[in-house]
């Protein structure tokens, strides 16, 4: 699932993860988010790239609220924090919310690729 408001922005990161054979659906804010992982069947989804400002819900809380759902999969599904901001600080508050990984906004398509990997890799075992 990409979360993400802007929509230059979903349809960049669409197209990279569609080169690998990504099936992508947005939500467009966190709000939304939580309602689309919540309904989805356990196991649906695969990760999470989220923005973290966006309307209506930013993506700390969306986060947050997510891994508090009563699901098998909403304390382990890989959240990734999609941010203009990638200082220490900003990287802290997306682990204190529960994400675990950041890619600086906009984003570079090796940094996407290889974040992807590294979530594919430690997930198989």
């Amino acid at each position: 699932m990409l979360v993400e408001d802007h929509i230059l922005n979903v349809e960049v990161a669409r197209r990279l993860l569609e080169v690998k054979g990504i099936t992508v659906e947005v939500a467009e804010n966190g709000l939304l988010a939580i309602e689309m992982f919540a309904l989805a069947p356990v196991g649906y989804y695969d990760m999470i790239l989220m923005d973290i400002r966006m309307p209506v819900m930013d993506g700390l809380t969306a986060t947050k609220a997510i891994r508090q759902l009563q699901k098998e999969t909403a304390k382990i599904i890989p959240i990734v924090a999609m941010n203009a901001n990638a200082f220490e600080e900003d990287m802290e508050k997306s682990r204190y919310a529960g994400m675990n990984y950041h890619l600086a906004k906009p984003i570079a398509p090796q940094m996407l690729y290889d974040t992807l990997e590294r979530i594919w890799s430690e997930t198989k075992k």
